[in-house]
């Protein structure tokens, strides 16, 4: 699924790629990447808001995550 969701993010459909990582938070809740994919599909269509909340749900489940603590500061700024 996240392949998928990167596909569609390559050829600029931002709207589907969101509804597919979305999907995919659905079915896998505890997969720290599938947050931290769905943050990033938000922060390329410009929710930043729903990107932080998605990074620290991403970092929230894996502590380590240094690329979703690096987006955070990123945004946050």
């Amino acid at each position: 699924m996240n392949t998928m969701g990167y596909a569609l993010i390559r050829k600029q459909h931002r709207k589907d790629a969101i509804e597919v990582f979305r999907q995919n938070t659905e079915d896998f809740p505890d997969s720290w990447n599938v947050w931290d994919s769905l943050a990033k599909a938000y922060a390329n269509d410009g929710e930043k808001d729903l990107a932080i909340k998605n990074y620290e749900r991403s970092v929230q489940l894996n502590p380590d995550n240094k690329n979703g603590i690096k987006q955070l500061e990123k945004l946050k700024q």
